[in-house]
C-alpha cells in the first residue's frame, strides 16, 4: 500500500471502530475539503450508506457555494441530514474578540443538537497539523458533560486501541482524519477524483485554503486553479492554512478557549 492507502485504512478502520463502540453516532459535516473527504471514506467504511446521520451545524453565514454543495451532495450521496442552527453572537462570551465570538455560535449549536439527540459520539473530521491546539487531541477524545475538553487529561491509545466506556452523560469525539495532512487531503481528493466547491482554486490571483463563514473568512494570493496547481502550491508555501481565518489573528489562545469550551 502507498501513503494514501494506509490513511484511507486507518480511517475506515477508525469509522468501523467508532460504530461498533460508541451508541448513537453522528458525524459532523461543515462541507469543507476535510470533512467531504471525511463523508466519503465513511461511504466507503459502510458500504454506501452510512449508518448515522450528517450534521451541518448552520451559523446561516456560508458561502452560497457550500449551501449548494451541501443540498446538492447530501441528495447524491444519500445522506442522512440534520441541519442544526445556532444562537446569536450577541449572546456568546463578550470577552472573546469579535471573529472567536462569531465562531463560538457553533459550539453552542453542537452542544444543543447533543442535549436534543442523545448522540453518544461526534465524529469531526480535525487534523493535528491544522492547528497546535489540535495536535492535543486523542483519535476518541472524551468530552465532559457540560462538553468541555480537557486536553491535560486524554486517554492513551496504544496499538489502536480505543477506549468508548465513559460516565453517562459524557460524549465522545472521533477524528478519523487526524493523522492527514492538508497535502494528503489534497492528493486524496485528486486520487479519488472527488468534487470540490470551486471557492477552493484561484480566481483572480485569489483562492481560499480553509473555508469557513463568508464574514470571517478571507482568501490567499494564490494562481492555484486546479487541484494539480494546488498540490504543488502545497509542497513549496510555508504559509498557513488558517491564515485566512480572522479568529487565528487576534489573540493568542482565542482558539484554544474555544476549543476547550468545545469548538470542532
Amino acid at each position: 500500500m502507498d501513503h494514501l492507502d494506509r490513511l484511507e485504512s486507518q480511517s475506515i478502520y477508525i469509522f468501523r471502530e467508532a460504530r461498533a463502540l460508541v451508541p448513537r453516532l453522528g458525524m459532523l459535516w461543515s462541507l469543507g475539503k476535510d470533512s467531504n473527504v471525511m463523508v466519503w471514506l465513511a461511504r466507503k467504511a459502510f458500504y454506501g450508506k452510512l449508518p448515522f446521520p450528517v450534521m451541518h451545524i448552520d451559523t446561516g453565514r456560508k458561502f452560497p457555494e457550500m449551501y449548494e454543495f451541501r443540498d446538492r451532495y447530501s441528495r447524491e450521496w444519500d445522506l442522512d441530514l440534520i441541519v442544526g442552527d445556532c444562537p446569536p453572537v450577541e449572546d456568546m462570551d463578550p470577552t472573546l474578540p469579535p471573529a472567536a465570538r462569531s465562531a463560538a455560535r457553533k459550539t453552542f449549536g453542537l452542544k444543543r443538537m447533543i442535549a436534543e439527540r442523545g448522540f453518544g459520539g461526534i465524529i469531526a473530521g480535525i487534523r493535528r497539523d491544522e492547528e497546535s491546539i489540535r495536535a492535543k487531541e486523542r483519535i476518541f477524545s472524551p468530552r465532559a458533560v457540560d462538553g468541555e475538553w480537557n486536553f491535560r487529561d486524554q486517554p492513551p491509545e496504544f496499538w489502536n486501541l480505543y477506549h468508548a466506556n465513559y460516565p453517562a452523560g459524557v460524549h465522545v469525539r472521533i477524528h478519523p482524519l487526524l493523522q492527514w495532512r492538508e497535502i494528503d487531503i489534497w492528493r486524496y481528493i485528486q486520487r479519488e477524483k472527488m468534487p470540490i466547491i470551486d471557492l477552493y482554486l484561484a480566481r483572480n490571483g485569489k483562492r481560499y485554503r480553509s473555508l469557513g463563514d463568508k464574514d470571517i473568512t478571507n482568501p490567499m494570493a494564490s494562481e492555484a486553479d486546479t487541484i494539480e496547481k494546488i498540490i504543488v502550491e502545497l509542497e513549496n508555501t510555508r504559509q498557513s492554512e488558517r491564515a485566512g481565518r480572522a479568529m487565528d489573528h487576534e489573540s493568542e489562545d482565542a482558539f484554544e478557549r474555544l476549543r476547550r469550551a468545545g469548538y470542532m
